[in-house]
């Protein structure tokens, strides 16, 4: 094993959703199973019993139920995919000396260096297991030199399953490969290599470099190295992002209810805006209370991933009428957004939320372009 040699382990939780709503409901066990939103919208995940009908993530939910009429359809449980996400999480952090949380259900663990003092194999194995004892999902891993070796042999390892691709063994792994099974290479990708008479790994490492830069300029001077098993992504160490929050302190101290709410709902408005244009969501929400004498009380609430106004507001509200106390003045003000996460699209998939995110997008535009305060809701100009 030489001192250059990198040790990547990718871990992907199994049909994730569906494994939560097994859990949580295990009459659901063994049954095609979609979880999606209505009738319109999109699958956001389904059941290996499910997929055997031609049915896929992001196929329209018409065209799932066309494929299979008897198939279970749930809603699907934002708040249980998040708390399950944040399980693993925790558990991997306390093991791995370096992980990535590539979404809410993929992990990269660069493991490099810890052959020195036991086998990573094997290590990979106990960690893999300790997380299907204590969450009970199903979980796969691939181990390899590199990300993009470990993910693909985590596929061909799915369902519940583990493949190492030892160093040196990367080309003959990837040889009968299809070139889709690439990270990256999509439906126009492939289509275009199979034009070419390119349908496996194999066929496309044995393309002259030149060729594919020549069709598809750098990008296929890229796809000639991944063919050969080359891949240099590095695993960004993952980190509790930072918190977002606003705070208030009054010139008088405030009674009126009514204001206080007013006030709170500006803020909320504040820091889901801010959250919004660094294109994360919110795990976590706390309200921040400080009176006359300085007594500064707090009180926080783990959510649904969101970053809409009208998800978080409630809950803001709600906080502050639990632990507001009633006929005492007010100093300052606070509201903070915590657990922040980059999984947007993946926890959002169920919902039918196009519209929605237009109509947010169209507000944002319109603060960016004129202020922040530009737009505000009707409560923050009226009492309520």
């Amino acid at each position: 094993m030489s001192n250059s040699q990198r040790i990547i382990a990718h871990f992907d939780l199994d049909a994730f959703f569906v494994s939560v709503e097994c859990l949580n409901d295990p009459s659901l066990k063994g049954k095609p199973l979609i979880v999606g939103g209505r009738e319109r919208g999109v699958v956001a995940a389904c059941s290996y019993e499910a997929r055997k009908y031609g049915i896929h993530s992001a196929m329209p939910m018409k065209t799932a139920l066309r494929l299979c009429p008897h198939v279970t359809v749930v809603k699907g449980s934002r708040g249980e995919y998040s708390r399950y996400s944040r399980w693993v999480t925790e558990i991997i952090a306390a093991k791995a000396p370096l992980f990535e949380k590539a979404s809410i259900d993929e992990f990269y663990l660069d493991l490099t260096g810890m052959e020195k003092y036991f086998n990573p194999y094997q290590w990979t194995i106990d960690l893999r297991q300790e997380i299907i004892d204590k969450t009970g999902l199903p979980i796969s891993f691939g181990l390899a030199g590199n990300k993009m070796v470990a993910k693909i042999a985590t596929d061909e390892a799915k369902p519940n399953g583990y493949l190492y691709i030892a160093f040196g063994r990367e080309k003959d792994f990837l040889a009968p490969l299809k070139v889709n099974k690439i990270p990256g290479v999509g439906e126009h990708m492939y289509q275009a290599l199979r034009d070419l008479g390119i349908d496996t790994i194999e066929h496309l490492a044995a393309q002259p470099v030149e060729l594919l830069e020549n069709r598809f300029g750098k990008y296929g001077g890229d796809l000639w190295n991944k063919a050969h098993g080359i891949h240099n992504g590095e695993v960004v160490p993952y980190h509790e992002a930072k918190s977002i929050s606003t705070e208030n302190t009054f010139e008088e101290n405030i009674l009126d209810t009514d204001r206080l709410l007013t006030e709170l709902v500006g803020m909320t408005e504040r820091v889901a805006y801010e959250l919004r244009q660094d294109n994360k969501m919110a795990g976590c929400i706390a309200v921040k209370i400080r009176y006359p004498d300085f007594e500064t009380t707090s009180r926080q609430t783990t959510i649904a991933y969101t970053f809409y106004d009208d998800e978080l507001i409630p809950k803001a509200k709600d906080l502050f009428h639990k632990l507001y106390r009633k006929g005492q003045g007010v100093r300052l003000l606070g509201v903070r957004l915590s657990e922040l996460t980059d999984e947007a699209v993946q926890t959002n998939l169920f919902s039918n939320v196009e519209k929605k995110n237009e109509l947010y997008k169209a507000i944002d535009d319109v603060k960016n372009r004129f202020g922040s305060n530009s737009l505000t809701k009707a409560t923050r100009r009226r009492k309520n």
